[in-house]
């Protein structure tokens, strides 16, 4: 059974300033640790660049991009998380980080997140 991608609508927001926010939409990707919001989103609600890192492309190739800090609300869930700072070309996605932050898994047979808590070790 081929589910496709799952995409969701979030609202991405500053964390020091809640009403500098902006909802938009990010494909899930398991795959990805952090999340990659379009740099110009996260400009518009007053964020700066807090580091670099280097990532590794699935076609194996090593490229930077800039990070930052963002509350990412989805539902009624809502997490503080480092973001990539995407570029043009990159695709904008919820990594699993914010993802497993907020509570929510991929449901493997529907492809859509459900909302199971926070896990303790």
């Amino acid at each position: 059974m081929d589910v496709g991608l799952t995409s969701v609508r979030v609202t991405v927001s500053n964390p020091l300033k809640p009403d500098f926010r902006e909802d938009l939409e990010l494909i899930v990707d398991t795959g990805a640790i952090l999340p990659w919001i379009p740099r110009k989103v996260l400009e518009r609600i007053g964020l700066k660049p807090e580091s670099r890192k280097v990532f590794k492309t699935i076609e194996g190739k090593f490229i930077e991009r800039l990070t930052s800090f963002a509350r990412i609300k989805y539902g009624e869930h809502e997490t503080v998380v480092e973001v990539v700072m995407a570029e043009e070309g990159d695709v904008p996605v919820l990594g699993v980080v914010a993802l497993e932050s907020m509570g929510y898994r991929v449901n493997p047979l529907t492809g859509q997140l459900e909302y199971i808590g926070l896990l303790a070790v």
